[in-house]
């Protein structure tokens, strides 16, 4: 693994835990569509990281593509309003390893999630001054592999590594040609990676120092 000029985080699960907001998000967007079900954070929990599609289909399986969005929609209007006033968890030392790391790399988001979504996680955790660029599934409704090679195009990045909690972000990684950095302590378990870190804070000596 060659010295990084960038590091690409996922979201949910690598900087934060907002689960138990998305399951409230869902669960009031549901209720004000009328559809008569809910979702446990065991469910959420284990979609995490996956594009909508796959979430809708799980989900809401006996409605159309068109009826899963609109549903959708309102779901996520419920999620922005939540994540503005209310928030998740941010995992211990992010937001300090974030401004320490951005005096030495370029640091990016790109995550499976609605546009819109990680402009919102950034200005509530304050981090938005730190964050070159970011990148969400729902701008284009193409895969992190893509998204992360926009990215890797847009500013002409030579050595970057992607860091993400689950399986799904290793394949990613792998598909876009970089290094994978996997966080234990988020949502997935993984047996592929480049390196391993148990916390964000050892994560961020071990950047710093190289």
């Amino acid at each position: 693994m060659l010295k990084p000029d960038s590091l690409i985080f996922d979201m949910d699960g690598t900087l934060w835990d907002a689960l138990d907001l998305y399951v409230e998000s869902w669960n009031s967007g549901l209720r004000a569509e009328g559809v008569e079900r809910s979702v446990s954070p065991e469910l959420l929990s284990s979609l995490m990281g996956k594009d909508s599609s796959i979430v809708l289909n799980a989900i809401l399986p006996e409605y159309s593509s068109e009826e899963q969005y609109r549903i959708y929609g309102t779901i996520n209007k419920h999620r922005a309003d939540l994540v503005s006033t209310k928030g998740g968890s941010m995992y211990e030392g992010v937001v300090d390893g974030i401004k320490q790391l951005s005096q030495k790399y370029k640091l990016f988001i790109v995550s499976n999630c609605p546009e819109g979504m990680i402009i919102l996680f950034m200005q509530w955790a304050k981090i938005s001054e730190y964050i070159t660029d970011e990148m969400a599934y729902g701008v284009n409704n193409m895969p992190k592999h893509h998204n992360i090679q926009l990215l890797i195009d847009k500013y002409d990045l030579k050595t970057p590594v992607y860091i993400g909690d689950t399986e799904g972000d290793q394949q990613e990684s792998e598909l876009a040609g970089v290094p994978f950095v996997f966080f234990s302590f988020g949502f997935g378990k993984v047996e592929k990676y480049d390196l391993r870190f148990d916390d964000f804070k050892t994560f961020t000596d071990h950047f710093m120092n190289l």
